[in-house]
């Protein structure tokens, strides 16, 4: 016997009627890329989505065809988003920060019809434009008074593209299972990979976020995406605010402390989200100029590992840090590190042990960790696994590749090592491929730059395994101090004493200018391996 509710599709458009209808006024303010804060809301947000839909019909785009997005998170990009979606086409958001050969690649693999792009990346296109065959058009996002000359094909300012369209369209119902948009992982080894979001994932996704122990903001919120809209969704935001009706900040492209601090100050931020990197720049802007974000109540910090120190720093503030872990395959969300009993009530270092966790699972993502056999291992904290996953915003296949990905029980392997406790939190120790095997034990490189980072001459570090004659690999520790800063081998591993495991001591420490990172901001190890792959260890024997 089935249910007696209504057939109602769970699709992307919905939620702009939906805060079009019930939070029209409410704004999204942009530092646009020309330069002005832009002032809009979600009523004119919704109208010119329609616009956007109209022009893509009048170019021949039809129902399943791909339309790129290259593009930092302003009003017009959202605009974007939603009229894409709306038509049923499929918005695939390219990450500008990958090398162009790789945008290249991409946006042929996709085979993208139109590209809509922000005025910073037509000189970049303009190389690469006569490796994308399939793109038809290009459309800048900028008005007349600032169209670049260009020779992109058929290009068109974006104001003028969607000034001729009168907005009478009307968005269908059609399957929630049909493809809405599509992100490609940052591919450290191999080509990059398509993941296809549904409406149905991308809904339920933003349902999953919204909740008060996710990113948790209402209509009385503001929200400052610093991740970009081309980061797996911008971590589901440009989703989950409208569906509450939360008032949207978006960045554009000064991603810089002052420009941050700028936006949060003025426009009474409650919440914010982004990479460790930029709070960073945020706290030592802030630092310099004795300023303070009375205003400010949640910092989400996702991408990569949140030191403890950052995590202390804004505490100290006042700030509820929410440290998120997810991936692209999984929409992105798939824990966050929000205080449930008995640790609600808990202060000082306890309080930051757990906060320095990646968190639990929201209702949505089932987790395991298993051992190389794909035996199931226990939640006892302490064993390491492979982590695995499964949930409905969790990929089951990447686009146009026949390989299958999920387990035995439709698991899909996120290929990081975990460690979960009885309570069901999460903890990151390291990426299957980056994991130290020393002795036949596993030393986790992560916990281990943590530890590094928060020397105070430090400014990033990273950990690999390089071969040893005994023990078959042990860790370096590569670092990069801060300007002006010295410190020696012996001071690090000093400091490091007492903290860890005797065993898991770094065998050396090798300092660099710089420390290289993939598109994403995380730390690029196959490029430390291959710069130290004649590395030997100072009195190493077998």
């Amino acid at each position: 016997m089935l249910g007696l509710m209504q057939d109602w599709p769970l699709l992307c458009h919905r939620i702009i009627e939906h805060a079009a209808t019930i939070h029209g006024t409410q704004e999204v303010v942009t530092r646009s890329v020309e330069g002005p804060i832009h002032r809009t809301n979600y009523k004119q947000i919704h109208d010119r989505a329609l616009k956007v839909s109209q022009a893509l019909t009048r170019d021949g785009i039809r129902f399943g065809d791909r339309i790129a997005t290259i593009a930092w998170n302003t009003w017009r990009h959202l605009e974007c988003w939603y009229g894409i979606m709306g038509m049923g086409a499929i918005c695939h958001t390219v990450n500008p920060r990958l090398f162009p050969d790789q945008i290249a690649w991409i946006i042929n693999h996709a085979q993208d019809r139109i590209v809509l792009t922000d005025l910073t990346f037509v000189p970049m296109l303009e190389k690469i434009a006569d490796k994308m065959a399939s793109v038809e058009r290009y459309v800048v996002l900028t008005d007349e008074a600032h169209m670049p000359e260009t020779s992109l094909k058929n290009a068109v300012a974006y104001e003028d593209w969607i000034g001729s369209c009168d907005g009478d369209f009307a968005w269908k119902s059609f399957d929630e299972n049909t493809a809405a948009a599509m992100c490609y992982t940052s591919g450290t080894t191999g080509d990059p990979k398509g993941v296809l979001y549904s409406h149905r994932s991308n809904v339920l996704h933003a349902l999953m976020a919204n909740s008060k122990d996710a990113l948790g903001t209402s209509a009385s919120d503001t929200m400052l995406p610093v991740v970009p809209l081309f980061h797996a969704n911008s971590w589901g935001i440009a989703f989950s605010a409208p569906s509450m009706g939360t008032k949207l900040v978006m960045p554009g492209p000064k991603l810089d402390g002052a420009s941050v601090f700028e936006l949060l100050d003025t426009e009474q931020v409650s919440h914010t989200a982004g990479v460790p990197t930029v709070w960073l720049m945020l706290l030592n802007y802030m630092s310099s100029n004795n300023l303070k974000l009375p205003h400010l109540k949640m910092v989400v910090c996702g991408g990569s590992a949140m030191p403890r120190s950052m995590i202390k720093a804004f505490v100290e503030m006042g700030v509820q840090v929410r440290h998120a872990w997810g991936m692209t395959e999984m929409s992105p969300l798939g824990t966050l590190a929000t205080l449930k009993p008995p640790f609600a009530k808990t202060t000082g270092e306890e309080r930051l042990d757990v906060l320095q966790l990646q968190g639990y699972p929201p209702f949505g993502v089932q987790m395991k960790i298993t051992d190389d056999s794909g035996n199931k291992l226990p939640w006892d904290g302490k064993t390491f696994g492979r982590l695995k996953v499964s949930g409905p915003a969790v990929s089951k296949a990447y686009y146009r590749v026949d390989t299958n990905i999920l387990d035995e029980e439709g698991y899909f392997d996120t290929g990081d090592v975990a460690t979960i406790d009885a309570h069901g939190y999460m903890r990151i120790t390291d990426r299957s491929k980056d994991v130290i095997k020393s002795g036949g034990e596993w030393i986790s490189s992560i916990d281990l730059e943590n530890l590094a980072v928060a020397h105070p001459a430090v400014a990033e570090a990273a950990v690999i395994g390089v071969h040893h004659p005994k023990w078959d690999e042990r860790p370096l520790l590569i670092v990069q101090l801060k300007q002006g800063q010295k410190a020696t081998r012996e001071d690090i591993l000093k400091f490091m004493e007492g903290k860890i495991a005797k065993w898991w001591m770094p065998d050396d420490v090798a300092f660099v200018d710089g420390i290289p990172h993939t598109a994403t901001g995380k730390i690029l190890k196959t490029a430390l391996r291959e710069q130290f792959r004649n590395y030997s260890f100072p009195n190493a024997a077998a």
